[in-house]
Formats: structure tokens, C-alpha cells, sequence
């Protein structure tokens, strides 16, 4: 008989294997055989798959190939909706204090651009308090369960804001890690930050990265607002745009 794959050198199987899809690679070439279940569970073939498909890392962070490879692919933001384009769509637990939450063009009254030339709204808050929320599903963004439990992969958060330059006003983000019955895990809660009145105006970023932080990871809960300090009737309060939650390869 004509010899078979088998008898391929493994580097020759692992360049074969390495030209098709992931998910057929995990889900279906897997279970062919011994042999295949162990080169698709070695890191050879995913570095290999990396390198065709320009995602890199360096060697000594490297713990599992596979899992930098799916995260790589995966990677954007999860917040939908974070300039303001579709309204206020896909943000809950809407709090409209004084006059309520107000979607302005860049640069708007008495502000500045924004540093990247793709954003153009933002979110701007009254003389009461604002609050949004947005509540992340990780499962049903493709971060499967003992991804989360095993490898708890870095959950970075952003978030920009700015004042107008003649209000002052007050910003807060707050960000919760939470379990399938929706227990706090883990929480990141920014001070109460005050813009004073006559300020430049600028557009500043807040960040916070979460790291082994546990298994039981299913939802992340992320909120911010703020008001204007001054209580004057309209829309002088704290603007926001941009924001997101990755989870980082």
C-alpha cells in the first residue's frame, strides 16, 4: 500500500496541518489520531500558524500558543457603542440626572479634538448625575469557560474623558468582574475625579488592567458618569467617548 501521512516527517504534518482553519484544527483534526491530538496540543503548530498570520510575542512570555493564537484573532473592543454613534443603543441602567445624558460633535463648545482622528462624538453629562452601563457576556463574545477559569487572560479597560473649559465638573468609572450568578470577583473603581472650572479642556485617559483574578470570570460590568459641578441647566458636565474592554492575548 501507498505509505500515508503517517510516515510524513512531523515537521512536513505540522506545515499541512498549519494551512488550515483553527477551529477545525481543535474541533475536528484533534481527534484523528494520537499523533495529530499531540501536535495540535504543542506549540509548535501554533507558532507556526502566528508566524503566516503576523501575530507576534516574545518567546519567553509564551505559556500556551494555542490560547495567544484564539485571543489574538478575538481581540477588540467589547464595549459596543463607545462614541455615541448609535445614541445611546446597547448602554443599560441608564441614569438621566438634570437634563440628562447628550450625544455633541467633536470638538464641541469650549472643547478640544480628540486625540484620534476616528472618533467624532462623545457622551456628555448634566447638573445631576449621569450613569451608563454596559454588561459584557464573555461567552457569547467566543472566551470560553476554562480559557477564563485556566488561563484568566488580562482584561484591559479604557476610558476617556474631558471637561469643557469653562465648567467644572465630576467623572467616575467603575468596573466588576462577574461570576455566572453575577457575584462580584474582582472591581476596579476610580476616585471621584474633579475637573476645576477653567480648564484646558483636554481629553484624558483612564486604564486599569485586571490580572489572576480567579476562575469564575463570565460577565464584565462597566460603568462611568459623572456631572457638572456648577449645576448649570443643559450640559456642562464631564464628556466621555471611547471606551472599552479588551481581552489581551
Amino acid at each position: 500500500p501507498a505509505p500515508g501521512m503517517e510516515s510524513l516527517p512531523e515537521s512536513v504534518l505540522i506545515r499541512i496541518l498549519a494551512s488550515l482553519p483553527a477551529v477545525d484544527l481543535v474541533l475536528v483534526c484533534r481527534l484523528v489520531c494520537c499523533q495529530w491530538k499531540d501536535l495540535v496540543d504543542g506549540a509548535a503548530l501554533w507558532i507556526l500558524k502566528c508566524q503566516q498570520e503576523g501575530l507576534t510575542r516574545a518567546e519567553t512570555d509564551a505559556e500556551n500558543w494555542q490560547n495567544f493564537y484564539f485571543l489574538s484573532k478575538r481581540r477588540k473592543n467589547l464595549i459596543k457603542n463607545p462614541c455615541g454613534e448609535e445614541d445611546l443603543e446597547h448602554w443599560g441602567e441608564v441614569e438621566h440626572g438634570g437634563d440628562g445624558w447628550k450625544i455633541e460633535e467633536l470638538p464641541g463648545d469650549f472643547g478640544k479634538e480628540f486625540p484620534s482622528e476616528e472618533v467624532h462624538k462623545y457622551f456628555v453629562t448634566s447638573y445631576e448625575w449621569c450613569r451608563k452601563a454596559q454588561v459584557i457576556d464573555l461567552r457569547a463574545e467566543g472566551y470560553w469557560e476554562e480559557l477564563m477559569d485556566t488561563t484568566q487572560p488580562k482584561i484591559m479597560v479604557r476610558d476617556w474623558y474631558a471637561g469643557r473649559r469653562d465648567a467644572g465638573c465630576l467623572y467616575e468609572l467603575c468596573v466588576k468582574l462577574l461570576s455566572e450568578n453575577e457575584d462580584v470577583l474582582a472591581e476596579y473603581k476610580s476616585e471621584t475625579i474633579t475637573i476645576p472650572q477653567e480648564n484646558d479642556a483636554s481629553w484624558t485617559e483612564i486604564s486599569h488592567t485586571f490580572s489572576s483574578y480567579g476562575p469564575g470570570v463570565r460577565f464584565v460590568r462597566f460603568e462611568h458618569g459623572g456631572q457638572d459641578t456648577l449645576f448649570w441647566k443643559g450640559w456642562y458636565g464631564v464628556r466621555v467617548t471611547n471606551s472599552s474592554v479588551t481581552v489581551e492575548p
